[in-house]
């Protein structure tokens, strides 16, 4: 688990000088396993005693995105742009369309398949995404079918 220290000395190596607010974003986000909406960092700011306003958060959220501190990610059938740590790999997740709950996957199936396309078509691949969507075993049992 990072420190306040590793947070403050990716700030300083991407530019951005310490605030309590980005120190408390990179570790509210370094300390969830699914990615959070703008909203839900907001109140974790609170709960920390640290408020903010909310166009703040975003402001500064979108500052460390920007700089690569944090990762992007939008959703089918949610509007909302969800922030993730960025920890120098890639992650999946399987989500649920009824409750939009984020379950990760913890091992990448793509890794083979991306080595055959590099021979194949001659290109260096950078990276992917992959969310792979349904139902959780709760909505499930409220009626959701996938229909």
């Amino acid at each position: 688990m990072e420190r306040e220290s590793d947070y403050r000395e990716r700030l300083k190596k991407s530019g951005l000088k310490y605030t309590k607010h980005r120190t408390a974003i990179l570790a509210i986000l370094a300390q969830s396993e699914p990615p959070l909406a703008a909203e839900q960092i907001y109140l974790a700011l609170r709960e920390r005693g640290l408020p903010a306003n909310l166009s703040t958060v975003y402001r500064t959220i979108e500052t460390l995105a920007e700089k690569n501190l944090l990762k992007k990610r939008s959703l089918i059938g949610d509007s909302r742009v969800l922030f993730e740590y960025n920890r120098a790999h890639h992650s999946h997740y399987l989500v649920c369309l009824g409750c939009k709950k984020m379950l990760p996957i913890r091992r990448c199936p793509l890794g083979d398949y991306e080595e055959k396309l590099e021979r194949e078509t001659n290109y260096t691949i950078a990276g992917h995404n992959l969310d792979v969507y349904g139902y959780c075993p709760d909505c499930r049992e409220k009626g959701h079918r996938g229909n």
